[in-house]
């Protein structure tokens, strides 16, 4: 027998087309994750008027969710290390669905707190084996693009859902049905992670994949061996969290009880923020690419945060006005003026995973990565709940509601005053990388990266 002979069949790459059908699968989970976790934006008036939830409650949802995420991010990620992505996909996707299922008849509020509880259980573990699945099927400059087209169709999940008032007026008749609905659409989430197994059974036989990358994990021991920098890129990313998260979560009740607008007015400006961004995020990417100047477009983002909450405070919100169309139906597909600070808000939002993400891969070694992302994503989970839980105790203190539309200043002026917190840390950061030796985030360019 000669060596040519005796030699295994190499396995071809799998094909380019076969990677982006992955990467459709990959993102239509993320599509339903992001749709049911945004779901209950449009509802929080009829969580308060019908079911009788505080706005502390309503706040509490979200710091719910925010604990689920800080356990699992505890937990390190075992599960996906050790069942593989195939089945990570579909058990995490199965328990989003379930948490879906279980907010929709979550009556009382404590059974809506538990489905919160465990769509954060299931969500973010999700996202993670999501991300790993990308990082498993694209390389190089491939990986950034496809993970670019991923968030932009997650996102349009939570446009989608922000606007589901009008998208899907007629089940808008109570605060349960436009839950059942997103119920529906989390089912997408395991049609998803069951068509993403069957690809990679069939790829594992076919062609030569990449070996499985580990997820996240939370390795304790290697805190105290990360720059300075590293914690400033970490403050930016907690305070931009905790200012736009928490911010959507009251949106709706803040916008038709203090400016006035109807239930379709309201989701629309809601959804200006991820729209901004979802569009935004790679035009930022490739400017800090191309000038650097990390620092700097986060003080400017930061700058941005006080002013706009303010106006919304203090300030006149032009509202778009529907354009009807058939079936009843009705849209806002080009209404001016534009609400300026929304999209302001989303431009400065789609700064933190254009610029703050991938400076992480900078200034953390690649063998601790995965713990800086994982501590990363905890702190961001710690400050959002806790502004969440603090905005709804605030409005309900001040006696926000139609009748006393000043009494979401107090919120307001919450969220404003991340945007102090954001400006001392660019500035620290600036000052860190302007100092002997710096990482040079200013200057770094994408040849050089």
């Amino acid at each position: 027998m000669t060596d040519a002979q005796a030699a295994p069949i190499a396995r071809p790459e799998p094909s380019k087309g076969f990677r982006w059908l992955v990467l459709l699968f990959v993102s239509i989970a993320m599509f339903g994750n992001y749709y049911v976790f945004d779901a209950l934006n449009p509802v929080g008036p009829f969580l308060e008027s019908q079911l009788g939830f505080s706005q502390a409650q309503i706040g509490a949802l979200d710091t719910a969710y925010n604990i689920a995420a800080i356990v699992v991010l505890l937990a390190g990620g075992v599960v996906i290390d050790r069942a593989g992505t195939k089945r990570a996909m579909i058990l995490f996707g199965a328990v989003t669905a379930a948490g879906g299922v279980l907010i929709a008849f979550g009556r009382v509020y404590p059974v809506m707190w538990a489905g919160r509880f465990v769509l954060g259980v299931g969500a973010e573990p999700l996202i993670v084996a999501a991300t790993t699945v990308l990082g498993r099927w694209f390389k190089g400059k491939e990986l950034a693009f496809a993970m670019g087209v991923n968030l932009m169709i997650a996102r349009i999940g939570s446009v989608a859902a922000d606007n589901s008032s009008t998208l899907a007026r007629g089940f808008f008749t109570g605060w349960q049905p436009p839950l059942v609905l997103a119920a529906a659409v989390g089912a997408v989430c395991i049609v998803a992670g069951v068509g993403y197994a069957l690809l990679e059974r069939r790829a594992e036989r076919a062609f030569a994949l990449g070996r499985q990358g580990s997820a996240d994990r939370l390795v304790l021991a290697d805190l105290v061996r990360f720059p300075r920098a590293y914690w400033y890129v970490v403050g930016l990313c907690v305070t931009f969290y905790s200012a736009v998260f928490p911010f959507r979560r009251f949106a709706n009740l803040f916008f038709q009880q203090a400016h006035g607008a109807s239930a379709q007015q309201a989701g629309f400006m809601n959804s200006l923020l991820p729209w901004v961004a979802m569009f935004a995020t790679p035009l930022f990417g490739l400017l800090v690419d191309r000038i650097g100047r990390r620092a700097l477009l986060m003080t400017v983002g930061s700058l941005a945060l006080l002013p706009c909450f303010l106006w919304m405070a203090y300030g006149h919100l032009a509202l778009p006005e529907p354009v009807a169309l058939p079936a009843g139906l009705a849209w806002f597909p080009w209404m001016w003026p534009i609400p300026a600070p929304l999209a302001i808000l989303g431009l400065s939002f789609s700064l933190v995973p254009a610029i703050m993400w991938p400076a992480v891969t900078y200034l953390v070694d690649e063998k601790r990565l995965g713990t800086g992302y994982a501590l990363m994503t905890l702190c961001q989970q710690v400050g959002w709940g806790a502004v969440s839980s603090a905005v709804g105790w605030a409005n309900d203190h001040a006696g926000a509601s139609a009748a006393n539309p000043a009494g979401y200043v107090p919120g307001m002026w919450i969220f404003a005053c991340l945007g102090f917190l954001g400006l001392a840390f660019s500035f620290l950061l600036w000052r860190e990388e302007r100092g002997p030796g710096g990482h040079g985030l200013e200057t770094i360019r994408a040849g050089a990266a």
